[in-house]
């Protein structure tokens, strides 16, 4: 029997193999495709004077008059639109890092046990819709919450931290670092799981402080996530949180808490300017899009994978595994 006869059933098993896993995909990828792609067609009625009681194949098209909001600035978007990007600066500022000093205190700990008591405590805000979540700090920071009966027993008046525009922004960090970042360390606590502990002996053995083992050694290793996750939340880097700040809005009024989201929300299903609000929705995708290609660019001239190889790294691996082959 020839080398070739004796492998050519292994790639018939294989592809055996992957017909299995693919029918196991399919029913989530009919999914992604019914509830995710097929929608996106509908971005069509940014570009139509769209009436939903005709449909959109007799509604009238106005080409690009739905974008003049855009173009020519008008009041309500701009205000939405600088709200959008205060809150994404703080959120990048405070809310992105929050898990990564989570996790680095977390790996810490010398007690396995304690860590995963901590861990699964810190996991349980994650499972909680905003709906409970706005209503726990209601009770606890509202008008008639726990801190105001606090302050009103010592006399010392009362604090309505729920409906004070100034405390908005920090108001809704506060709730999204609460809710969002124990689930969050899962991926860096994965990533410093691999890290190995040579390295941190050989720091110790060089005199390194727990400090400086951190800077050189551990934050290194987690560099290529940070690089990654930060790529991926530039592409919502202009969505801010719709649910949690819709259900607060009626509470500091909505020139202080409009942001893109709620933009589109208000003047689609509210007031019925389904052209506009699309309008709004389609370039906020594409800015989107733009942002995480261009930081993928930036990660491939700094070394990095980012969310997928570039080109120049793809022959490179193609080459390497043609030259592995040929060794063999």
């Amino acid at each position: 029997m020839s080398t070739l006869d004796r492998r050519s059933p292994r790639p018939r098993r294989r592809g055996r193999a992957d017909l299995t896993l693919f029918w196991f995909v399919l029913p989530g990828l009919a999914a992604l495709l019914l509830f995710h792609y097929v929608p996106l067609l509908g971005n069509v009625i940014a570009f139509q004077d769209y009436q939903p009681f005709i449909g959109i194949a007799d509604s009238r098209w106005v080409w690009f008059d739905n974008f003049d909001v855009i173009v020519e600035g008008d009041s309500e978007f701009l205000r939405a639109l600088v709200n959008t990007l205060q809150l994404t600066l703080i959120q990048v500022l405070f809310v992105f890092p929050a898990p990564i000093a989570l996790a680095l205190l977390l790996n810490g700990l010398l007690s396995e046990r304690i860590r995963r008591v901590v861990q699964n405590i810190l996991y349980l805000p994650h499972f909680l819709s905003w709906v409970v979540v706005v209503a726990i700090f209601q009770q606890m920071l509202g008008n008639a919450g726990l801190l105001n009966v606090f302050l009103q027993a010592q006399d010392l008046g009362t604090w309505n931290i729920i409906g004070d525009p100034d405390l908005f922004k920090a108001l809704l960090t506060s709730q999204v670092i609460w809710k969002d970042t124990g689930w969050g360390t899962i991926l860096f606590l994965a990533a410093l799981s691999r890290v190995d502990n040579e390295l941190y002996e050989a720091a110790a053995v060089d005199g390194a402080s727990r400090w400086r083992q951190t800077w050189h050694v551990t934050l290194p290793s987690l560099r290529g996530l940070v690089i990654l996750l930060a790529i991926l939340r530039l592409g919502d880097a202009l969505s801010v949180g719709f649910e949690q700040i819709i259900l607060q809005q009626t509470a500091v009024g909505i020139e202080n808490s409009d942001v893109l989201d709620t933009y589109v929300y208000n003047n689609g299903l509210i007031a019925g300017q389904w052209g506009t609000s699309a309008a709004v929705g389609l370039v906020k995708g594409i800015v989107g899009v733009a942002l995480v290609l261009g930081a993928n660019k930036l990660a491939h001239l700094m070394g990095e994978d980012g969310i997928y190889r570039g080109e120049r790294r793809n022959r490179g691996a193609r080459r390497d595994a043609k030259r592995g082959a040929n060794n063999r």
